[in-house]
């Protein structure tokens, strides 16, 4: 009998125990989650803050007519096979005064298409436009680079997700697009 009683008395001081834990674990993980909520909208405004900011250096960069493209990859318009750019040398840099182009380009009227690099300074450009846009900016201009052929060249510069699409155009050759990056100087 007395070994039944102290086996109830232990069985009771065992439930009893683990009620005051579970409490305590509740009232510990309540802490938690509201601490983790905190965190998480602390995150929120600090991302928010930094594209913020990045969206206006964007701006300020694109207006200042001192940024620089760096492709990844190109491909012909309107469904030619999409090439990725490992070169670092192939960029375009636009200054107030001058651009600078080392890109390739897939010229041909009819396949067999061959590609060059336009590596060119262009110490002026023709209607050269920046015009903001609800995604980011559309910036336009063209150029005969040292040709009887006229290029335009048009990017699409996203605000959004940091990259650029540039199309080079001309009314000879079929047109090449480019995505990558911009970049300030």
């Amino acid at each position: 009998m007395k070994r039944t009683l102290i086996f109830c008395f232990a069985v009771v001081a065992l439930l009893a125990a683990g009620f005051t834990i579970a409490n305590g674990t509740s009232d510990a993980q309540s802490n938690n989650k509201e601490s983790r909520e905190a965190q998480h909208e602390a995150r929120q405004q600090q991302r928010a803050q930094r594209l913020a900011e990045y969206r206006e250096q964007l701006d300020s960069t694109i207006l200042s007519h001192n940024y620089r493209f760096v492709p990844q990859t190109m491909q012909q318009l309107p469904a030619g096979m999409m090439r990725n750019l490992m070169n670092p040398c192939y960029e375009i840099i636009v200054w107030s005064e001058a651009v600078d182009v080392c890109i390739p380009f897939l010229k041909g009227y009819t396949p067999p298409y061959y590609p060059v690099v336009f590596n060119y300074v262009l110490s002026s450009v023709q209607d050269y436009t920046a015009e903001q846009t609800e995604y980011g900016w559309h910036v336009t201009f063209q150029s005969t680079m040292f040709t009887a052929t006229n290029f335009t060249f048009s990017f699409e510069i996203y605000n959004h997700y940091g990259g650029a699409t540039l199309t080079i155009s001309s009314p000879f050759y079929n047109s090449v697009q480019y995505t990558g990056n911009i970049f300030g100087i």
